[in-house]
């Protein structure tokens, strides 16, 4: 640690982020204690489709994305849905993801995100190597499957753009090609896009080893407490205050002290805005996934089906299809309609698309900003107190390069990557 490190810091949050944050600040030689107000690895992080895909260098917002989702918003089946409700949070969050939608921001976003996904993914690496992490890492890429012959050669040109922007080059499989690649789909198909250097995971036994290994490191994870505000002296904050939340029921307020602070609460991060002093812009996009048994003629290679925005993992002790965008807000309800709508996708595409009985019917929210970049950043109210938020569709994905580039910039080391492009500044007070 520098002299200027904090000996304590208290994470916000038990999901991928903040048990990234902790690792790597606990790796520095910090004492650290995680707080949530649920369960360690039991929301976004639990149930999502478990990919390392640096290939998603490009944000949603992207040239042509509002007039496509526009078009989807009128269809009964679309995998995008908006709740009618009045909210002028998400109609400013969609306004200005309409303005991004240009070539120019898309670029400016991809190449801030591509050496945080490079740099991640060598992380990811170097740690379930290190530590012998049992999270059923694998490395097989991911296969962008296309239904239409049509919409399989348009996509040749973001192919293109990839390949000459960032380096990105995937391998093109026509019908005939991609039957023999992956026989689980469907003969007769438009063709895929092979993204080879793409992982994929499990990410609730990634959660699990983490709170394990964490544990041999003296973190503290403290579960059910739900944070009700900062305690500070002046521009230094010097503790939370929480309160313990069993059965619905809450018991008396308690105050955790620490040196430093890491607000990683993923889609709940705006509720701390007030506290921290700035804009937190972050809308919950609800995901669906189902999962189960493998069936008997399973997928060797993840899928994303982008016409029907699907994704398949399979994975060593099961299957999950999973994906969907839905701004319902902080909607906790699980919608039977859009998990069916996951099964009729994969029918278009697999032989055996799924396989019963299903063991968990899930969904989390991710947390969403209108440009796909994170906020890792310092708290402009609070010198001692980090953001480490608003991962979008990446969280699993970026988890271990935000871990490590918060533990530089809390111990005043030269940062994993040039942290500007994920400044809080950018949303204004």
């Amino acid at each position: 640690m520098s002299e200027n490190s904090a000996e304590h810091v208290v994470v916000l949050g038990g999901g991928v982020i903040g048990a990234m944050c902790a690792w790597y600040l606990s790796e520095a030689g910090h004492r650290v204690t995680i707080v949530d107000q649920g369960k360690f690895g039991s929301a976004c992080s639990h149930g999502n489709c478990g990919y390392i895909c640096p290939s998603h260098v490009l944000p949603l917002a992207v040239p042509g994305a509002v007039r496509r989702s526009l078009r989807a918003l009128l269809q009964p089946n679309s995998p995008f849905r908006i709740k009618p409700r009045i909210s002028p949070a998400l109609w400013r969050w969609l306004l200005r993801f309409a303005r991004l939608c240009n070539e120019t921001d898309m670029l400016q976003t991809a190449r801030a995100l591509h050496p945080l996904l490079q740099h991640s993914l060598r992380l990811y690496r170097e740690l379930i190597e290190s530590q012998a992490l049992a999270c059923e890492w694998q490395e097989r890429g991911l296969l962008f499957v296309y239904a239409s012959p049509r919409e399989f050669e348009h996509y040749a040109a973001t192919d293109h753009l990839l390949r000459e922007q960032f380096g990105m080059a995937a391998t093109p499989y026509d019908a005939r090609q991609l039957v023999q690649l992956e026989p689980a789909l469907k003969p007769g198909l438009g063709g895929a896009w092979h993204y080879r250097g793409d992982c994929h995971l499990r990410p609730d036994k990634l959660m699990s080893e983490l709170r394990t290994h964490l544990a041999k490191r003296r973190v503290a994870v403290l579960e059910g407490i739900a944070v009700e505000r900062l305690v500070a002296d002046g521009g230094r904050a010097r503790g939370l205050v929480g309160r313990v939340v069993r059965d619905s029921t809450s018991e008396n307020s308690s105050t955790i002290e620490g040196d430093a602070f890491v607000v990683a609460t993923g889609a709940w991060a705006p509720f701390f805005a007030r506290h921290l002093g700035c804009s937190i812009p972050i809308q919950p996009g609800k995901g669906y996934s189902l999962t189960m048994p493998a069936p008997d003629l399973a997928p060797r290679i993840p899928l994303i089906f982008e016409e029907h925005r699907v994704a398949v993992t399979p994975m060593q002790t099961g299957y999950r299809l999973g994906s969907m965008m839905e701004f319902a807000g902080y909607d906790r309800s699980i919608n039977r309609h859009r998990l069916s709508l996951l099964r009729s996708a994969a029918e278009h595409y697999l032989i055996e698309p799924y396989r019963d009985p299903v063991e968990e019917q899930w969904y989390g929210w991710r947390p969403m900003t209108w440009d796909s970049r994170p906020i890792i950043d310092r708290s402009p109210r609070y010198h001692n107190v980090w953001i480490a938020a608003g991962h979008s569709m990446l969280g699993l994905t970026l988890a271990t390069a935000t871990g490590k580039l918060i533990a530089d910039l809390i111990d005043n080391r030269i940062p994993l990557v040039d942290p500007r492009p994920f400044s809080v500044a950018r949303f204004g007070l």
